[in-house]
């Protein structure tokens, strides 16, 4: 899926007799008329992926990135190395189609609940396909095997060509191509990478045991240039979030983000390398990888569902792709709290001006497109596991044969003298943070909590608040998180840009005149002035419609689950900011880690078990925060530090820090000071330990070494 074009028509097409199979596909309400004069678009040129199927998977031609349509599309596919005729050029015999319609989206329930069912209209088409390619076993989407349907009853089938969705993006034609070449041989080392022009964008060229690899250059996760990242292992990780990419087909292999990298063909004529790549694909600098569609007849107006996913957070909705992603092909129910489907929540507390469409994962075409159907605003109240069965707040009730529980957390609230006044806020949804804006600008605003949440809250406010304060129980910013020396430069900067710091107090008391916030009191006694008040004091995991189920909670109210992130009922599975799993390389030790990046991965492990694969949570956690046009960056699990080594200069905001416990080095943050943070996640992810006498030097040269 890497953008490019194979070119000619292999010959054994035109040698051999072909034999006829049939294909059904399914499109909504289209009349027959319609319908044919639309075929010859959908059967225009197109690269090859698989065997000739027609495809329909309520999503215009365009794929899910282009113009869609409630009444659906269709599409054809066709084999590697062949390219694909005009319809006139097809020769079939009077073509027909069996089209059942499938159902239409509808109702208050955005993309899942309400659907009605069009009466059948039926064609039928039959395709050639040269008998050879009749045999052939589609492969998945990794490649590693035979993509299954997994069924309600835990059975498992092999799914056919016609449902599985088409490419996103089509295959160019080769005018459409451009190929150049970029460099001689010996230019690159092993080890190295290279950012080089290919006409209509730049290519990440990768030199690994003596092959070139051709990839996209930015990451897609936020758009970092992969060329300062770390080749490592066959893979490069992200400088800024330590996204992982296969440079053998450029699939994402760890997280953040959601879609991975094309990959571009390579060719070494007369000592020099050429690239031949795809224009749309160097624009694009992002690919999602295939996926199946849901084939359930059942879909949209059943009370059960294959897979139910309580929570749509990173965790939630990265076990749906994957689950598409690997071949399922029965129904997955995603429901959430939210009145929007699944957007970047890290932004909520960056941004607070950002509007719920610009924060949004997924665009809505893509689950129409994909068959994910979502539940917004719906809130689970009790887990049924005997009987498999889920009760909503309004009395609907859903079956489901798997089950992940991915329902985050809750912020916590003051529960002070006058907590119920206006204008006091915790961010959870986009609509709380453009509220905190909107009251801000031009007025005072107190920041309760100095950990991320509520130190990003403060940056962001200088700009539009008349004042900014923060209080803060701890002597000093992110002491617990980042030791007292780190915290101390970085509250230093914020002082720098004019935000009052309240250290060592708490909040007693919320004053209003006419019900509105006017004043935030202290236990200090000061009296600091307030129109618009942000609380960032922690969360709470959002589990409290399971204490009266089966399923086991911590005294801390989280759920444990083991390294397949099961929980102990059968079917069950857990993700996210709710739970606490073994961290293998801190010695399987149960931790919680509420990052943005360990859901991802914790939903694709959880996704993959659903699927009887035996996957283990292995990731390495890594986050970073931004403050001041600044960013900081972490990788590993540093709580019970007792030492903290720091290379570089805290006051000019340029230092690497190292959290040992022991003679281990278990955490390190930097600020400009790329890619230490990603070399040391990479480092660890190997399973190599890193003792203190390794950064006590000051010697980095372990780290910055060509590849590994």
């Amino acid at each position: 899926m890497g953008g490019e074009s194979e070119g000619s028509e292999p010959e054994g097409l035109q040698r051999e007799v072909p034999a006829r199979v049939p294909y059904i596909c399914s499109v909504s309400q289209l009349k027959c008329a319609r319908l044919l004069e639309a075929l010859p678009q959908c059967l225009s040129p197109q690269p090859p992926s698989k065997p000739w199927s027609l495809q329909t998977p309520f999503v215009s031609p365009a794929g899910p990135g282009g113009s869609s349509s409630r009444n659906g599309s269709s599409s054809i596919s066709k084999g590697h190395g062949e390219s694909s005729p005009t319809w006139g050029t097809l020769g079939l015999p009077q073509p027909s189609i069996c089209v059942p319609a499938p159902p239409l989206i509808c109702g208050p329930l955005a993309m899942g609940g309400c659907f009605s069912k069009p009466k059948p209209v039926e064609l039928k088409i039959e395709v050639v396909l040269p008998e050879k390619e009749r045999g052939k076993e589609e492969l998945s989407a990794s490649g590693k095997g035979s993509p299954r349907a997994y069924q309600g009853n835990g059975t498992a089938r092999h799914f056919h060509a016609e449902e599985r969705l088409p490419a996103p993006h089509p295959y160019p034609g080769p005018q459409d191509c451009v190929e150049a070449a970029v460099c001689h041989v010996k230019d690159l080392e092993n080890g190295q990478m290279r950012e080089v022009e290919l006409g209509w964008g730049k290519v990440l060229l990768v030199k690994d045991n003596g092959e070139f690899h051709a990839l996209g250059h930015k990451c897609p996760h936020y758009g970092a240039p992969l060329v300062k990242g770390v080749l490592s292992r066959g893979r490069v990780r992200c400088p800024w979030h330590g996204a992982c990419f296969n440079i053998g087909t450029g699939d994402l292999e760890d997280f953040p983000g959601l879609d991975s990298l094309h990959k571009f063909q390579v060719k070494i004529e007369k000592e020099k390398v050429y690239v031949r790549a795809s224009k749309q694909a160097l624009q694009l600098q992002r690919r999602t990888k295939v996926m199946a569609k849901c084939i359930s007849p059942s879909a949209g107006h059943s009370s059960s569902t294959n897979v139910l996913i309580v929570g749509a957070g990173a965790a939630g909705l990265v076990c749906a792709e994957t689950l598409r992603q690997e071949g399922f092909s029965d129904r997955i129910v995603l429901c959430t709290l939210d009145r929007h489907l699944p957007y970047d929540r890290p932004k909520l507390s960056k941004s607070l001006d950002a509007q719920p469409e610009q924060l949004a994962l997924r665009p809505k075409e893509f689950f129409r497109a994909y068959g994910i159907e979502v539940l917004t605003e719906a809130q689970v109240v009790t887990v049924d596991v005997r009987n498999k069965k889920v009760v909503f707040k309004d009395g609907f009730k859903l079956e489901y044969s798997k089950l992940l529980l991915a329902p985050g957390s809750s912020p916590k609230t003051l529960s002070c003298k006058g907590k119920e006044v206006e204008n006091v806020f915790t961010i959870r949804t986009p609509e709380d943070a453009n509220r905190v804006v909107r009251l801000a600008r031009g007025r005072n605003a107190v920041v309760v909590g100095a950990g991320f949440l509520g130190m990003e809250v403060a940056a962001y406010l200088t700009e539009k608040a008349h004042s900014v304060s923060v209080v803060e129980l701890e002597e000093t910013p992110f002491r617990r998180f980042l030791g007292e020396r780190v915290g101390r430069a970085l509250m230093k900067m914020f002082e720098n840009n004019r935000v009052k710091f309240y250290m060592q107090t708490e909040v007693s008391e919320l004053r209003a005149q006419e019900g509105k916030l006017k004043e935030v009191v202290l236990k200090s006694s000061k009296v600091v002035r307030a129109d618009v008040c942000v609380v960032g004091i922690g969360a709470v995991p959002a589990t409290g419609f399971l204490r009266q189920s089966s399923i086991n909670l911590d005294s801390r109210g989280f759920i444990p689950v083991n390294k397949m992130m099961q929980t102990n009922v059968p079917g069950v599975f857990a993700a996210g900011d709710a739970v606490t799993f073994p961290l293998a390389w801190r010695n399987n030790r149960k931790v919680n880690i509420p990052h943005w990046q360990m859901a991802h991965a914790q939903g694709r492990v959880a996704a993959q078990n659903m699927l009887a694969q035996e996957a283990e949570i292995s990731t390495v956690p890594y986050l970073w925060t931004a403050m001041f046009g600044k960013s900081l960056r972490y990788a590993g699990y540093g709580e019970g530090f007792d030492d903290v080594i720091i290379q570089g200069d805290l006051e000019d905001l340029k230092f690497v820090a190292f959290y040992t416990k022991g003679d281990e080095v278990i955490a390190v943050a930097s600020m400009n000071y790329d890619p230490i943070v990603s070399k040391v996640a990479e480092v660890l992810a190997s399973g190599r330990a890193i003792r203190k006498r390794e950064v006590e030097t000051g010697d980095m040269s372990w780290l910055t070494g060509k590849g590994s």
